[in-house]
């Protein structure tokens, strides 16, 4: 049974490729463009792991992950936030939320993968 990844970002661009980037790793891949329908989406689909923008419309995903955390029926969920805030205090905010990883745009793909691939092996 292939992971099933939600990937919540605002960004069409990054939307796209990291899309196809997942994809081609041979997971199942959804979408959400803004916080909401990112934790809709967590609900009802309950994905293994959440690439998770910090800055969205709506609802932040430093808000999202705190709403994922906060449900028994989720805290499996891996989440590894995706962010251009690469502040100490932005990383310590993403920690203290609970997020899994924490990875900086500009992004190595190939770094991406590995890390999606070490917190999946870590669910398994």
């Amino acid at each position: 049974m292939a992971y099933r990844i939600l990937i919540a970002d605002d960004e069409p661009n990054i939307v796209v490729s990291l899309e196809f980037m997942m994809k081609r790793e041979g997971y199942e891949v959804s979408i959400a463009r803004d916080g909401q329908q990112a934790l809709d989406a967590i609900l009802r689909e309950k994905p293994d792991l959440v690439l998770l923008d910090a800055m969205m419309p709506g609802m932040s995903g430093f808000d999202v992950c705190q709403a994922v955390r906060a449900r028994d029926e989720l805290r499996d969920t891996k989440i590894l936030m995706l962010t251009a805030k690469g502040r100490d205090t932005d990383i310590a905010k993403g920690l203290g939320v609970g997020v899994d990883a924490y990875v900086t745009k500009p992004f190595s793909t190939r770094d991406l993968v590995r890390k999606v691939q070490d917190l999946l092996d870590g669910a398994a």
